[in-house]
């Protein structure tokens, strides 16, 4: 990938990780493994694939950030996921913070404004995703979010050895955490479920608008061990993906989720 396109990821990464060292009012990182039989969707092959993120939230006086960066590695030599790096950075601004007035009424809390980027390294992919995040006062939720970002591309593209460049489109999200109990032992499901529309590649060829479902269920070990709890989680992440990175092909996979909040 150019220079030129890394220094504005690298910059904002920057600013995200200076904003949650300095001048953070929470944080949390944590290192995930997930680790399942996983479908090429250009080949149909499928392999055991072990995938290990480290995932950062953190939220200041005017708004929040979050990021992961996630290192794939399959059992298959076949220039898929064999040693690959993919990373997700957004950072919202608060409306009801930086104008000192409540935007929102009845479940809807807050609005805000978000500046996102999406990065593929063997790919050579780099999209750009401006939007607007919805948060929602849903009971029994941590939180219950809604993203509606534009989807525009700025990757190399074949002539580079990249994969092919995209027409621009948009992306809906929903992100959630909801923590419940069963006899004394503490539980959570959370994760996203997000919609990419459809787009066309630069050979013409139409790109499927994906659907994409990550729930993850886990158990606080830690708690369950009388350690420090919120630390430790052992659970299972479901992934289902209708129209795997745009081709024909339909992937559901469950796939044991490692947890560690640093």
């Amino acid at each position: 990938m150019k220079l030129k396109k890394l220094l504005p990821a690298l910059c904002l990464s920057t600013c995200a990780l200076s904003t949650s060292a300095i001048a953070a009012n929470w944080s949390s990182t944590a290192l995930h493994i997930n680790y399942g039989e996983q479908t090429n969707p250009f080949t149909e092959q499928e392999s055991d694939t072990a995938v290990y993120s480290i995932q950062h939230a953190s939220g200041y006086d005017y708004g929040d950030n979050f990021f992961f960066i996630d290192y794939s590695k399959d059992d298959l030599e076949d220039g898929f996921q064999d040693r690959d790096f993919y990373g997700e950075w957004y950072s919202t601004v608060s409306l009801s913070a930086i104008t000192g007035q409540q935007i929102g009424s009845g479940a809807l809390i807050d609005v805000g404004l978000t500046a996102g980027i999406n990065v593929a390294g063997d790919a050579k992919v780099m999209k750009y995703l401006p939007g607007v995040k919805l948060s929602w006062d849903v009971p029994g939720f941590n939180f219950f979010q809604t993203l509606v970002t534009a989807y525009i591309d700025d990757s190399e593209g074949v002539a580079k050895g990249g994969a092919p460049i995209e027409t621009n489109s948009w992306m809906f999200d929903v992100a959630f955490d909801y923590p419940f109990m069963i006899g004394t032992q503490k539980f959570n499901v959370k994760g996203h479920v997000e919609y990419i529309a459809e787009r066309e590649n630069e050979f013409g060829q139409d790109v499927r608008a994906w659907f994409l479902a990550q729930p993850i269920i886990t158990w606080d070990l830690g708690h369950a061990l009388e350690m420090k709890e919120n630390t430790l989680l052992l659970g299972m992440e479901w992934q289902y993906w209708h129209n795997k990175f745009g081709t024909n092909v339909t992937e559901s996979v469950p796939q044991l989720h490692v947890e560690w909040t640093f």
